[in-house]
């Protein structure tokens, strides 16, 4: 099977360039975008040798499972582009949705199968990571920005030794490929990029993403830098970062950091 634009993507006008193999499709989506390349365009593989994910982490897809990576130039500020991550959240889990409809039948409600977002950009299933976003932006020469997400699934296996467990499509007993989960997302991602509309209908992105929050009412701790505030995770703001509640009742908000919940929460403020 190869790779495959669905038709909503098509009809809105999405193009595709697929690889057998590549180094890192944020990294050749941007490249083409420096040599003039506007989009809107996917930029896909299932096997990825030199991934990043946040903070410059490795990111490996092995033969297998997706990475995939969509371009868009659009004409907003970079705190606004910033939150199209929620809406490719959005797009990503309900593309899971779609396509494991008969394991989530077999495994009769099993936590395991319950795909949530967890700010500000993993999609879990139960309590493993399945798959992370990465967005990056640049200025274009028309004053545009040329803005590139990132997104990797883990289809048929999961690193080890990861802050947050991680699991596979195949380990929930969803057996699809990589070339089908792709089909079904570049649909949702027209979607949801449609209901997103440069930015101005972040407020219904908002809305759907905190309906599908991992930890939301929960204990939390975030570290950013040097420091880890602790609390209650309170909401999302209109700009996208996590409020957190302390015990003191003071409202904090975090724009970035490495999220821990529940019991994991006092060992991320350990």
């Amino acid at each position: 099977m190869t790779f495959s634009l669905g038709a909503r993507a098509i009809s809105a006008g999405y193009r595709l360039a697929a690889f057998d193999h590549t180094g890192s499709t944020n990294a050749e989506a941007i490249s083409r975008a420096r040599d003039g390349e506007r989009g809107p365009m996917w930029f896909v593989t299932s096997e990825q040798t030199a991934g990043r994910g946040r903070r410059n982490r490795s990111w490996i897809a092995p033969r297998g499972n997706l990475a995939s990576s969509v371009l868009e130039a659009i004409d907003v500020s970079p705190a606004v582009a910033a939150t199209l991550g929620f809406a490719a959240g959005l797009a990503l889990e309900a593309a899971l949705q779609r396509v494991s409809v008969e394991a989530s039948l077999r495994s009769a409600g099993s936590d395991s199968m319950r795909f949530s977002l967890k700010w500000p950009n993993d999609v879990l299933a139960g309590r493993q990571k399945l798959a992370g976003i990465l967005l990056e932006a640049e200025a274009a020469p028309d004053g545009r920005l040329a803005v590139v997400v990132g997104i990797g699934t883990n289809v048929v296996a999961a690193p080890e030794g990861t802050p947050t467990p991680a699991t596979s499509l195949a380990a929930l007993g969803v057996n699809i490929g990589a070339e089908e989960l792709f089909t079904t997302l570049s649909d949702a991602w027209a979607e949801y990029r449609g209901v997103w509309d440069d930015g101005r209908g972040f407020g219904e992105i908002r809305r759907l993403w905190l309906e599908r929050a991992t930890g939301l009412g929960q204990a939390v701790a975030v570290r950013t830098g040097g420091s880890t505030v602790e609390g209650t995770f309170d909401t999302i703001d209109e700009a996208g970062c996590m409020i957190i509640k302390t015990s003191a009742g003071k409202r904090v908000s975090i724009s970035a950091g490495d999220v821990y919940f529940g019991s994991a929460a006092s060992a991320g403020a350990a």
